[in-house]
């Protein structure tokens, strides 16, 4: 199981708590980094080196926000479904959060060319026809295509004066 480390850093008088993570074999690790690839013919892609021993031998692959995919280290899939179903049921909104991760996922792994296979009905919520950008999030990996992953950082780029202020904002 994954393990979590804080440290407190100081942004002038304001403390801020940062995660680093720790892998199943205890090594400190972050999913993270922006690769491009493809998909072929038969629907598989290659998972980025980097990412194949972090993943471990089972993860599971369901939508995510924006249009993109989600990869879920099993630990974290865990902690995860932990926190949904503690969640109050009798939501409408709730039921709707559960669905769209849970009833799309699928458990899956790399095979020995290190490709995993991405179901159609995957593939057409995230636009997948062929060029993919992969990037991982601290705790998971997102699967782009190449022109919603365009879109997305078009609109999620901020001017340099605006990142300064949302980075105080959230104390980092």
């Amino acid at each position: 199981m994954p393990i979590f480390l804080y440290l407190l850093l100081s942004s002038g008088e304001k403390w801020s708590i940062v995660g680093i993570y720790q892998n199943q074999n205890g090594v400190e690790s972050m999913l993270m980094g922006k690769y491009q690839n493809s998909i072929d013919l038969k629907s598989r892609m290659i998972v980025p080196a980097k990412y194949r021993e972090e993943l471990g031998i089972k993860f599971v692959l369901t939508r995510g926000i924006d249009k993109c995919l989600y990869i879920y280290p099993a630990s974290e899939w865990e902690q995860f479904m932990k926190k949904l179903s503690e969640l109050p049921s009798s939501d409408s909104n709730v039921r709707a959060f559960i669905r769209h991760f849970y009833a799309n996922a699928i458990e899956t792994e790399i095979d020995k060319q290190g490709r995993i296979v991405i179901p159609q009905e995957l593939r057409e919520y995230a636009n997948i026809e062929k060029d993919l950008v992969t990037v991982g999030l601290l705790n998971k990996i997102e699967i782009w295509s190449k022109e919603e992953w365009g879109k997305a950082e078009n609109k999620t780029e901020l001017d340099s004066s605006d990142f300064a202020q949302k980075m105080a904002e959230y104390g980092i």
